[in-house]
């Protein structure tokens, strides 16, 4: 079962990226934290770098994995106020709520992939179900230019997700929504 050892590594080292920052991710503390014995981790990733691009590719099949199936159930909104909402509530359930680790282990991947260029190269944005579904929610309200004004407003809630796990979340479901309703006007 050495895939289902790697892909537990993995996992666990996108946990312990994001509660212990990029320093803090050793082969040792990722053995600690997924309970086991010391050496587990360098055994299946010789070495951080390794590890690192290990931890990338689970994140990144994590997230379009996550992204597809969202999207897939999701029907394009038939009003902006639906766009908004789910969008919003994305925002606060998923990314910052019970997803809030993932989203800080991949804004630390995303800094550190400036200096790695091959980790750069996984982290680069996907076509995805999720942001297909603002796509055609502006193509059908006549966009032409409806796939650069949909990467627009996924860039907004991109730092709208990035200030709230910054800053520390002070801003109300209420809030959110009229930020996102500004980014999509």
């Amino acid at each position: 079962m050495p895939d289902d050892r790697r892909t537990l590594l993995a996992d666990t080292a996108i946990g312990v990226l994001a509660e212990a920052g990029i320093r803090g991710l050793t082969h040792r503390a990722v053995d600690r934290a997924a309970n086991l014995p010391p050496g587990t981790t360098s055994a299946y990733y010789r070495t951080r770098q390794a590890l690192l691009t290990a931890l990338v590719r689970r994140l990144v099949a994590l997230d379009q994995a996550e992204l597809q199936e969202t999207g897939s159930r999701t029907p394009v909104p038939r009003s902006a106020d639906e766009l908004v909402a789910g969008i919003a509530a994305l925002v606060e359930q998923r990314l910052t709520g019970e997803g809030r680790r993932r989203s800080l282990a991949r804004y630390a991947c995303a800094i550190e992939s400036v200096h790695q260029p091959g980790l750069r190269e996984i982290l680069v944005p996907r076509e995805n179900a999720g942001r297909q579904v603002v796509h055609d929610f502006l193509a059908a309200r006549g966009r032409v230019d409806a796939a650069e004004r949909a990467v627009t407003l996924l860039t907004c809630v991109d730092g709208l997700v990035f200030d709230r796990l910054v800053g520390g979340g002070g801003v109300s479901e209420q809030e959110i929504r009229g930020l996102v309703a500004a980014a999509l006007r």
